[in-house]
This record gives structure tokens, C-alpha cells and sequence, in this order.
């Protein structure tokens, strides 16, 4: 059987690995004001930061069209593929499993797809596309409903948390007002994000930026035994400190992913995070 592994743009696999493992990437859209973009290809990751930083209004994501996704599954059916696994970013965060769920009945593909939920996001969604890729490597002959369910628990191992480094996108999306904003990066307020059954949770808030990387570092120290552990930043100037601080209390390959558009759109410029399976 050769399967074939679909994902959506909110991974924030580098590139480099979704060709390696060849993994079909279906992007995701997002619009400043009037102008439409497509996630990966319209801008590259420093014109989308600059963009944001002159715009007075939070970029709006949304799933890819169902077409998309039908166009992807055809092609890879026309390829040879005799199965798809198709994971997907956190139905929590996104429609973007169900428009791949309509792409795959309106493309007429006669082939199985079976779906996953990541329940994750960004490089946490990442990390468990790579899983399902490794699984195929080290075992071909692995069935696609066995691919499926192995990814599904893997998933529900995963752990993602995160330090924002600004309240601006969370000011200009509503979700907190412009006077507790002022009020919070006048105290160096440092918000710290979880994604837990599949939702953005709070995780907490630290005064400095230092404090809340080293409670990033502390979360994976205190997980107990891990795997795949992956960084994720955006445009972070700090990140090879970072890492050096990682190295320290994690022996394993640590994977970096660039937060994208999708992600970024939400998280802001500066966000730090970490995500990682747990035994």
C-alpha cells in the first residue's frame, strides 16, 4: 500500500522536512483589510511581520476551500497513492478538517482517506505529521486505519506551550481592552499559552521575558521522559540562547519550525514555544 500524508499550512513543518517526507501541505488563507493572501506562498515570513506591524487590524485567517484539498487528494490518487492520511489542525481552532473532509467526497477519488485531529497547532500539529511519517518509514507495510489510530494516540500525547511576547494581536482581536494592554506591557507582562483538548488556554503570565523562557524550559524539564521535542518562534532574536538552554535539560534531535502566518496571526511576532510527546 503507499499511503500518502496530507497536512494544512498551520504545521509549520519546514519545508525542508515536508519535502524529505513527502508531505502534500494544503495552505490556509489570511486577509489584511481588503487584500487575501495564501498562507506560504503570497508573502515571505518577514513581508507578512511588517505587514502586521503597519496594520491596524488583526490579520483574518480561514481554512483552505474544500477545492483545495479536492485538487491535492486527486493529484496524489493520479500519482499512485493507494491510501491518505490527512492531519489536520485542532477542529477546536479551525474548519479546516472539515473542508477537508468535504474536498475528499467532492473530488471522487475512489482511494481511503481517513482523517486525525492533531488537537494541536503550529509545530504541535508538526510533530505528529512527523510521527506518521517516521511510522511509514520504519514499517511500510503498516495499514492505513492502523497509521490513523498510532496518530490519533500520538496526538493525544502532545504538549504545546508558549510565551507571547506582545498583547498587541490579543488587543487589536478583541480579546483583551487597549487600557489593560497598556497597563500589562508597562509591567513587562509576559502571557504564557497552552493548547490543551485541542484549545488555546491561558498557562499563566511572568513579569520578564527571561522568566517565561525558563518556565518553557521548566515544563519540559518537569514532563518526565519525552520525545520529539520541537521549538517554535517567530522572529525570535533570542532563539539560539534558547536552544543552548533546551540542550541542557534535553539530550534528543530538537526540531525548529518558523510560526507562519496562520499561527502567527494570533500568537503575534516574538512568540516562543515548545511541544513535545509525552510517554
Amino acid at each position: 500500500m503507499t499511503i500518502r500524508i496530507v497536512t494544512d499550512s498551520a504545521c509549520d513543518l519546514p519545508e525542508s522536512l515536508a519535502k524529505k517526507h513527502n508531505i502534500t501541505i494544503v495552505p490556509l488563507t489570511f486577509s489584511l483589510g481588503d487584500q487575501e493572501f495564501t498562507d506560504r506562498i503570497s508573502l515571505t515570513t518577514a513581508e507578512f511581520w511588517k505587514r502586521c506591524a503597519e496594520s491596524p487590524v488583526l490579520p483574518q485567517t480561514a481554512a483552505p476551500s474544500p477545492g483545495k484539498f479536492a485538487e491535492a487528494f486527486k493529484k496524489l490518487a493520479a500519482d499512485g497513492a493507494t491510501g491518505i492520511l490527512m492531519i489536520g489542525l485542532s477542529r477546536e481552532l479551525s474548519a479546516t478538517i472539515q473542508s477537508a473532509e468535504t474536498g475528499a467526497k467532492e473530488s471522487g477519488v475512489t482511494i481511503p482517506i481517513q482523517f486525525v485531529d492533531s488537537r494541536s497547532a503550529s509545530m504541535g500539529e508538526g510533530i505528529n505529521v512527523l510521527v506518521a511519517a517516521q511510522m511509514l518509514i520504519d514499517n511500510p507495510q503498516i495499514t492505513l486505519d492502523e497509521l490513523a489510530r498510532k496518530t490519533a494516540e500520538w496526538a493525544s500525547r502532545t504538549r504545546v506551550f508558549g510565551a507571547l511576547d506582545t498583547l498587541e494581536n490579543l488587543k487589536k482581536g478583541g480579546r483583551v481592552s487597549g487600557a489593560k494592554a497598556f497597563f500589562a506591557s508597562a509591567l513587562a507582562i509576559k502571557p504564557i499559552v497552552e493548547v490543551r483538548e485541542g484549545k488555546i488556554m491561558e498557562g499563566g503570565k511572568e513579569r520578564t521575558r527571561s522568566k517565561a523562557l525558563a518556565l518553557l524550559i521548566e515544563k519540559v524539564k518537569s514532563a518526565g521522559p519525552i520525545s520529539n521535542l520541537a521549538v517554535l518562534h517567530a522572529q525570535c532574536a533570542d532563539l539560539d540562547m534558547f536552544l543552548e538552554q533546551l540542550k541542557s535539560v534535553y539530550s534528543g534531535e530538537i526540531i525548529v519550525g518558523e510560526v507562519g502566518s496562520v499561527i502567527g496571526s494570533h500568537t503575534g511576532v516574538g512568540t516562543m514555544g515548545v511541544t513535545f510527546h509525552v510517554k
